[in-house]
């Protein structure tokens, strides 16, 4: 379909072309905003190259979102003894399931995008940015990546124009509603509760933990914090993007007010961390990293959980955000679960044919057991 002949598009690698003033009128307010995108552009990323596509009418800004190229991994879902017969193909043939990939939407958390004019004509300029991109860089696929409920309507033409929609995993969120860390307990099942409560006397009674809030990290703690960081991706069976260090400096100066840094140290040795945004009565809790010779001895999941929930209740936080993955114990702390799709194409029409059918391999249930109980639910 044609673009528009009031609207031109301007495609941009660093968020800086474009001022923060001028973005903010358009894309939608999130914590991953115009300083965020930015420590995404000052930091060594070696998986992805970004970008952002910018729609104007006229001379003024109609639309705007973010963007990636990647060498998607697709067998990224693959889990259970099926990975492993992934990983024998790949010893043979390396790069057989990673495919030139070109995504609207964040590698490491939602996808928005921001329409101040018509919508169905600036998602038809996105449109036609992302095939350009796609072109340029001789990438296969094309995704709009974790979008939720909301850009049903907004995404509903693209599955029109050969794109098919598969659910992805999603995040989890709570409402906190509750005074305090007993009154928060008392909302959940007898199970649960007990467990929680066994879990945090163990640690009580194991060692003195030391909790430190900050909003930035020293030169020393950087090295430490990274450590954990790669301990806790490397562990990870599923993990989408890998954080180079400097994003881990660059973000406190770049969002100073909304970033927190609560560090975990047992007999002064740093054995938790979390990476933490915060935005009036909002909080998410975004990376963590975990010494995972401790983890068995000392519970650090729960711990790290009770200290962060007692952290929100006592700072007046409405909300909080804890992310995908560890669906299960999330399930059992009483998070909801957000639910996020993927729309995504194959350039050559004859291939994204099978591609449809063969996404059923994807599915979230397919991996993790409580997706079932939840549809069930």
């Amino acid at each position: 379909m044609p673009l528009s002949p009031k609207l031109t598009t301007r495609i941009v690698n660093n968020i800086a072309e474009l001022g923060r003033e001028e973005w903010e009128k358009v894309f939608p307010r999130a914590l991953e905003n115009y300083a965020f995108f930015k420590t995404l552009d000052e930091s060594a990323f070696e998986q992805f190259s970004f970008f952002y596509i910018f729609v104007y009418e006229a001379d003024t800004l109609a639309g705007a979102t973010t963007g990636f190229v990647m060498d998607f991994p697709l067998d990224i879902a693959v889990n259970g003894p099926l990975k492993s017969v992934f990983g024998l193909i790949k010893k043979a043939f390396p790069r057989l399931f990673n495919i030139r990939s070109v995504f609207c939407g964040l590698p490491m958390g939602q996808g928005r995008i921001g329409i101040a004019g018509d919508p169905r004509e600036v998602m038809e300029a996105i449109n036609a940015g992302l095939e350009k991109i796609a072109g340029e860089n001789k990438a296969a696929l094309i995704f709009f990546k974790d979008f939720n409920r909301d850009y049903d309507d907004m995404l509903r033409p693209c599955l029109a124009n050969g794109f098919s929609r598969i659910e992805s995993f999603p995040s989890t969120e709570m409402a906190l509603k509750f005074s305090d860390f007993d009154g928060y307990l008392k909302t959940l099942s007898r199970a649960s509760r007990e467990g929680l409560k066994r879990s945090l006397k163990k640690i009580s009674e194991s060692a003195k933990v030391g909790l430190e809030v900050k909003g930035a990290l020293s030169d020393q703690e950087l090295p430490e914090v990274y450590g954990l960081y790669l301990q806790t991706y490397n562990s990870q069976e599923m993990g989408f993007e890998k954080l180079p260090p400097d994003f881990f400096r660059n973000i406190s100066h770049n969002m100073p007010e909304e970033t927190r840094y609560f560090l975990w140290r047992i007999d002064g040795k740093l054995a938790a961390f979390a990476l933490c945004f915060v935005s009036g009565d909002y909080f998410v809790d975004y990376y963590l990293g975990f010494d995972y010779a401790l983890i068995p001895r000392y519970n650090l999941y729960y711990l790290r959980f009770r200290d962060l929930m007692q952290w929100c209740l006592a700072n007046g936080i409405r909300r909080y955000e804890m992310g995908a993955t560890s669906y299960e114990p999330k399930r059992r702390l009483g998070f909801d679960f957000i639910r996020l799709y993927y729309y995504f194409r194959h350039r050559n029409r004859f291939v994204n044919r099978f591609l449809a059918p063969l996404s059923f391999l994807v599915k979230p249930e397919n991996f993790d057991p409580v997706f079932e109980h939840l549809k069930k639910a």
